[in-house]
């Protein structure tokens, strides 16, 4: 296998990456500094410059979380610590070292995993694909869990500060070294599209609201963003006192326990909470971001719907079958009708009429199946459609594709499998597994559809000739399928039923 190495020279100094396959790449480049010791909990820094060269061929750490959700392969497991704040950048072979060339768009990708798990090392975010189509494609680590999703600036002291809304601090941090480093790797500072998926499409959509990130990115895609996951600073200030508790204070000293926690312990309250609240269906849920602060002054659709927002054109959709992964993994949704009533237990009659006859067969598995996933994602990307549509350009999709192999699992096209088409798996041996023969030729024009349409989309903020803005009152929305298509607001009932629903509001 030919590889060599690439430099290229950031602000903090040279980082060397190496060649494989027709792209460049550069691992775990710090965009802070590490936010240890009395920077836990603290906006981030900027990173402190080396001298000589800085070695950016594997993967650093990813964020504290359970170790199960670090596999990068067969008993392959990523190292976790705090010192996580770095980014990985993938381009062609080309950029960087010819200055002939003209910079190219930046696909900028924010990973998901509910705000307590993930990292840009897995796998299936390699982004070389992306690249080879004439693109600087970056993947970010930002702070996960208690430690950057979980507000506990409720508990400051003057002795011990905490930071609100560390995660999305991280995050325009990372933006930042963009704009001020992205050139030397052949990418245009001025050209940058945010895109994330699940978690990750709830920050790109936050990102949207965030007043500092104005002119830090030209375009968003946001796939499959979650509901239900901003707090106002009432609710946060509840669930950090709970959270405190948790981990071990008395009443007073709830910052100081926080920052005194092993990173192992802080993990491990979180999911004692999670699966409490989840029991409870109790308000929004505990990690995500708080409205309130200099960061996040309002809540984004409500941002959105005033034309407060950023007015870049963005793509939001979500998958056919988004609920049935959570029927079989991560039972964090309401998928099953014990579930689904106690979650309607505090609407009012009207609506929770309304909300169960908008899935026929209701409380049959697949209709419960159905409404939980709309409940989680489909709210979601229903209300940024609405919002942002009336002041930027806007393109709704849905993704209904999966090879003959997921149905038979019985997943379908579920949560992320979007990712698979964006990522190009299906080129990969992975790929070739999943579609057994079979449906290698359908999976592959899938992908050719849904990547051509994100890189026209990152270059001219157009997706394609046959991709209609979201409007009312058609409503239209691009499906990806064996046959990609346009259909006009195809589920005007499901899409009505939660109007007005909130459950921060019980």
């Amino acid at each position: 296998m030919h590889e060599h190495t690439v430099r290229a020279t950031t602000t903090s100094g040279v980082v060397e990456g190496f060649t494989r396959n027709g792209v460049n790449r550069w691992r775990s480049i710090p965009y802070a500094r590490p936010p240890v010791g009395a920077l836990r909990f603290r906006a981030p820094q900027p990173p402190q410059p080396w001298r000589g060269v800085r070695y950016c061929h594997g993967f650093a750490n990813c964020a504290p979380q359970q170790r199960r959700y670090t596999m990068l392969g067969v008993g392959k497991y990523q190292p976790m610590g705090e010192d996580c704040l770095t980014l990985n950048v993938v381009t062609p072979q080309w950029t960087g070292a010819a200055p002939d060339h003209e910079p190219v768009p930046v696909l900028f990708f924010i990973h998901g995993g509910g705000y307590i798990m993930g990292s840009s090392a897995t796998p299936i975010y390699d982004g070389a694909a992306l690249a080879r189509r004439g693109c600087v494609y970056v993947s970010v680590n930002y702070r996960l869990g208690a430690l950057g999703c979980l507000d506990l600036s409720s508990l400051s002291t003057p002795d011990i500060p905490i930071d609100s809304n560390l995660f999305l601090r991280d995050l325009l941090m990372a933006l930042n070294w963009v704009r001020d480093n992205i050139a030397a790797f052949g990418g245009d500072p001025g050209n940058v599209t945010i895109f994330g998926e699940s978690a990750g499409a709830h920050a790109v959509a936050t990102l949207l609201a965030v007043p500092d990130a104005k002119n830090l990115f030209a375009q968003a895609i946001s796939e499959s963003p979650a509901s239900g996951m901003v707090s106002t600073p009432e609710t946060a200030a509840e669930i950090a006192g709970k959270f405190a508790a948790l981990v071990g204070a008395g009443r007073d000293d709830g910052a100081e326990t926080v920052m005194r926690a092993r990173p192992r312990d802080l993990v491990d309250a979180l999911d004692s909470m999670l699966e409490r609240s989840l029991d409870d269906m109790t308000g929004a849920f505990a990690v995500g971001p708080t409205i309130g602060d200099d960061v996040l002054p309002d809540d984004p659709i409500v941002a959105m719907r005033d034309g407060k927002a950023h007015p870049v054109p963005l793509i939001v959709g979500t998958n056919a079958d988004e609920g049935k992964l959570f029927t079989r993994f991560l039972k964090l949704l309401p998928t099953t009708e014990h579930a689904i009533e106690r979650l309607l237990a505090g609407a009012e009659p009207e609506a929770r009429e309304r909300i169960t006859a908008a899935y026929p067969g209701y409380p049959r598995a697949d209709a419960c199946v159905q409404l939980g996933g709309d409940f989680a994602f489909g709210t979601a990307a229903w209300q940024i459609a609405e919002a942002h549509g009336t002041h930027a350009p806007t393109y709704v999709y849905r993704y209904d594709y999966a090879p003959r192999t997921l149905h038979w699992s019985g997943l379908g096209a579920t949560h992320a499998t979007e990712l698979l088409a964006v990522f190009d798996i299906y080129r990969t041996r992975l790929g070739a597994a999943l579609t057994a023969a079979i449906d290698h030729r359908s999976a592959l024009k899938v992908s050719n559809h849904l990547q051509t349409r994100w890189h026209n989309f990152s270059r001219t903020g157009v997706p394609s000739a046959d991709w209609p803005r979201y409007t009312h009152p058609e409503r239209p929305v691009l499906v990806f399928d064996r046959h990609t298509r346009v259909e006009y607001d195809p589920h005007p009932h499901r899409r009505t039923a939660w109007q007005g629903f909130s459950l921060a509001a019980r």
